[in-house]
């Protein structure tokens, strides 16, 4: 597999499985669960939407930021390793404290729009989700991988998407054990993109 290949696999798995919607289903039905149909579609269009240009645009603008507070890109690298390795140990726990718990689905259940917070922020693009994309976009290596960045942003929306529109049939398909199950699949997986982080941000900091 070639460089910009490896580099769109990682990009979109590390998106994907942070993001995780498949464990943001039970919470979705719940804060939807007074919605028609219509209303519930309508809801998970408008957070896959908001996600997806919350993600672009601090990919965006990540080296703005890093200019702005005077922050060395390795530096960052092996915090968003952190950040990344805290949210992959509550993943392999079946937890998401860093994305939202039952605080913002009570608040969620109360309120007559949703789709922006709680379900786009944080449970979709929580922190992890947003150093994830400002690492990947200040990694990339010319506009080839900058694009790939972009385009695994997209497709994670599509995904999220598809996934909370099926939520339903996901739920009784995989029962909350099963979903429970591929969370902790998807948090190993990252964890270890989460130490490849930390070791790429320690060997660029000391020159090793």
């Amino acid at each position: 597999m070639d460089n910009v290949g490896q580099f769109a696999l990682v990009s979109l798995t590390s998106l994907l499985f942070i993001v995780d919607p498949i464990a943001v289903v039970p919470a979705y039905l719940v804060i939807t669960n007074d919605e028609a149909a219509e209303d519930q579609r309508r809801t998970a269009k408008r957070a896959c939407i908001v996600m997806t240009i919350l993600l672009i645009f601090f990919a965006a603008t990540g080296n703005l930021l890093f200019r702005a507070f005077a922050i060395t890109l390795p530096a960052f690298r092996t915090a968003g390793g952190l950040i990344l390795w805290y949210v992959a140990m509550d993943m392999l726990r079946g937890e998401r404290r860093t994305q939202g718990g039952q605080e913002e689905v009570l608040e969620g259940q109360t309120k007559e729009d949703v789709a922006i917070t709680p379900l786009a922020i944080p449970m979709l693009a929580g922190p992890g989700a947003i150093s994830t994309v400002i690492v990947l976009s200040s990694q990339a290596r010319g506009l080839v991988e900058l694009g790939v960045v972009y385009g695994s942003v997209v497709v994670t929306g599509l995904v999220s998407y598809f996934v909370l529109r099926l939520g339903e049939v996901l739920l009784r398909r995989l029962g909350k054990t099963g979903i429970r199950v591929l969370t902790r699949i998807m948090g190993l997986i990252l964890a270890a993109v989460a130490v490849q982080f930390v070791l790429s941000g320690i060997k660029e900091a000391f020159g090793i």
